[in-house]
């Protein structure tokens, strides 16, 4: 897997923590720095870690599924991206219910936002030819800098951009899996 398309599913996981980020700042009554850090660094953090754990998990199956490796990926990466599309209507229902960020809500919202990235990880496990670090670093520095940044595009634009990024987020997941699945077929000759 090229560093391209690392960084290219980086993007595609951040969707999920940009688009809360951006409900939380638009909902914030005074937000400040603090607050977007914490967002950041949260969403960041347990973002980077899921890939982690779903990579060891995948590790334990490799060998019993190498020969259609492709598929679990296509089938893994096809269901997230559609789950990020269906959610993405879902959005103003959680945002009607935000309230205040504690760090209760904040924790539950960095796994929520990073369950996909724990998905990817066993991808990772079948398909990353190179250092599970480095795509790590990437995915969470990614998230970070976008739910930074969704902070305070919240902030000041409020929710009208959250669900169609969402739905971006889902489709260059699922393009990615039909990406793989093309280039395994190809290179295996079916």
């Amino acid at each position: 897997m090229s560093l391209a398309t690392v960084t290219v599913i980086a993007v595609g996981l951040a969707m999920d923590a940009f688009a809360v980020s951006i409900a939380t700042g638009a909902t914030y009554k005074k937000p400040g720095t603090n607050h977007a850090f914490r967002i950041a660094l949260a969403f960041g953090s347990f973002q980077a870690v899921m890939p982690v754990a779903g990579w060891l998990a995948g590790l334990t199956v490799r060998n019993l599924i190498k020969d259609y490796d492709h598929w679990v990926a296509f089938i893994l990466l096809g269901f997230i991206g559609t789950k990020m599309i269906y959610e993405s209507f879902k959005i103003k229902q959680v945002q009607e219910r935000s309230v205040r960020l504690s760090a209760a809500v904040l924790l539950i919202l960095a796994i929520a936002t990073s369950i996909d990235a724990l998905a990817v990880g066993i991808t990772f496990s079948f398909l990353l030819a190179g250092s599970l670090a480095v795509a790590v670093i990437i995915i969470g520095v990614v998230t970070f800098v976008f739910s930074y940044a969704g902070f305070y595009i919240g902030k000041s634009a409020g929710h009208f951009f959250e669900n169609k990024i969402e739905i971006a987020g889902g489709i260059v997941l699922l393009c990615i899996g039909v990406k793989i699945l093309f280039e395994h077929l190809i290179a295996n000759g079916g």
